[in-house]
């Protein structure tokens, strides 16, 4: 099994797991910012159904892999919780809701990553007015980064839980979706004027760095104190799922290929959750 191999190769600890899983995530992130240099001139229509299958894949992640997972912890690690009743789902819940708001407050302070693709952000300031220099080269790593944090921190939590099975079809999971978001990231730098290979795949290659830290942040958390875990777990989730109805869904459908896109997200999630079972084969 694959879970095995991991194991074999990377060993028991949750922290150097989650360390690992962050460097593939994050490689995964760079094959797809690379191949901007190969696939130069990706369609609209290409770029809606990659992302639209990279929303499928996370959005079945989120519940396989960390809701539900997260449920069923609750009633062992979060003391008072009793094993069935109305208050089972409530810390995944909680930490659900402080995801989501984290990521909502984070889209007000820095314009978010629909700004470097439609060049336009809530406040009507274009990606032009920052001019082509040092400034919108911050504005988007930053933008990428913010989107980037839950991915990783759901990775980290995944092995810091100790369920090797889950946290590996996790890591595959973000893996996977990462390659088309990676090249979204590089084609859009190129969109906003930076320079294909100085700026767009540096920048693409950056952009999933910051899921390495994350990861094994995520990973010593919850092992310090393991009964935050149903909390971290909705968190990372929540994270996620913010980012798939705020960012994802409203730009493969801004351009006419919502039926793609749809198309995209649903093989997305069939191909997540056909990981999750074949791996607990």
């Amino acid at each position: 099994m694959f879970e095995d191999a991991f194991v074999s190769l990377v060993g028991t600890n949750p922290i150097l797991q989650a360390l690992v899983g962050g460097f593939v995530i994050a490689g995964m992130n760079m094959v797809g910012a690379l191949l901007v240099l190969v696939y130069r001139d990706p369609s609209e229509r290409a770029l809606d159904a990659a992302l639209g299958f990279a929303a499928g894949v996370m959005l079945a992640a989120s519940f396989t892999s960390l809701i539900v997972p997260g449920i069923d912890a609750t009633e062992v690690l979060v003391p008072g919780v009793p094993a069935t009743g109305l208050l089972r789902p409530i810390p995944v819940i909680a930490g659900l809701l402080l995801g989501a708001a984290l990521l909502d407050q984070a889209d007000h302070w820095v314009p978010h990553v629909h700004v470097l693709i439609t060049g336009r952000s809530r406040a009507d300031q274009t990606v032009s007015d920052a001019g082509p220099g040092v400034a919108a080269v911050l504005l988007f790593i930053v933008a990428i980064t913010i989107h980037n944090m839950p991915e990783g921190l759901a990775v980290g939590v995944g092995f810091g839980s100790g369920d090797i099975e889950n946290a590996v079809g996790l890591m595959l999971a973000i893996g996977i979706q990462n390659v088309p978001e990676g090249l979204a990231v590089s084609v859009a730098a190129v969109n906003a004027g930076f320079d294909r290979t100085s700026y767009a795949v540096l920048t693409g290659v950056r952009s999933g760095l910051v899921e390495i830290p994350l990861t094994v942040l995520g990973a010593y958390a919850v092992g310090l104190a393991t009964p935050i875990l149903p909390y971290a777990m909705g968190f990372a989730a929540g994270g996620m799922l913010f980012v798939i109805s705020d960012e994802i869904v409203p730009e493969t459908h801004a351009r006419g290929n919502e039926r793609l896109a749809t198309l995209g997200t649903m093989f997305g999630a069939a191909v997540m959750l056909y990981l999750d079972v074949a791996l607990a084969a």
